[in-house]
């Protein structure tokens, strides 16, 4: 038996669609930078690009994507503190336009079908440097005796959203005012190391995305 959710999130896209089909063919896509030009430097960590496998790329649709590892420098562990305890994966997926029939998928989709299972769920808040708050999903995934810190967020229009279905409404609230659907899946992750706390893991975590999301408005628009 399917749950209220699944067929709430079927009903907020059956109205989206017929939202858009009503408007319109076009989308208006604000002018960003590519995810291509993102600097190899978040904070003081540098970054290495990842390949996508073609068959996910297949699967993630017509959209833009970044996947980088950024590595800490090689120092002492004792010395270095949380922050630089551990590398950090970030995936960004950009679509300009979900009216074609693409849309983000949610990590609460994806990762289990990668082998990874939620050990915990819930949010957490981020604040930047100019004081500006954001409230992300925040996880614990497992994978065998691999467990992971994850921060995940929906990017629209100036917004964090932590909820796949608020991500949903907004998708469908702005398409009609404003004629845009943009948006993009930003996910920040780091293996909780051996002997090393879920805390400290988390703070590496959020320590790196507090200083990305000032960058994104760059090629995200707002």
């Amino acid at each position: 038996m399917r749950s209220s959710r699944y067929w709430t999130v079927i009903g907020l896209l059956a109205i989206a669609v017929a939202a858009l089909y009503r408007r319109g063919d076009g989308d208006r896509v604000p002018p960003s930078t590519p995810l291509t030009e993102f600097p190899v430097l978040v904070g003081n960590l540098p970054s290495t690009e990842m390949p996508i496998d073609p068959d996910a790329l297949a699967i993630l649709g017509q959209g833009f994507f970044l996947n980088r590892i950024f590595t800490p420098p090689k120092i002492d562990r004792a010395e270095a503190g949380s922050e630089l305890s551990g590398p950090i994966g970030l995936f960004i997926a950009y679509f300009p336009t979900q009216r074609t029939g693409q849309s983000i998928h949610s990590p609460q989709n994806c990762l289990p079908g990668s082998g990874w299972a939620f050990e915990s769920s819930g949010t957490t808040q981020l604040t930047d440097a100019s004081g500006k708050s954001s409230q992300v999903a925040d996880y614990v995934i497992v994978n065998g005796e691999q467990r992971a810190e994850v921060l995940y967020w929906y990017q629209s229009h100036g917004r964090a959203i932590a909820s796949d279905y608020k991500a949903k409404i907004y998708m469908l609230v702005d398409s009609i005012r404003y004629s845009r659907s943009d948006a993009a899946l930003v996910r920040v992750i780091t293996p909780i190391q051996s002997g090393e706390s879920r805390h400290d893991a988390h703070l590496r975590a959020v320590g790196f995305a507090q200083h990305l999301i000032p960058m994104l408005p760059a090629y995200i628009p707002d």
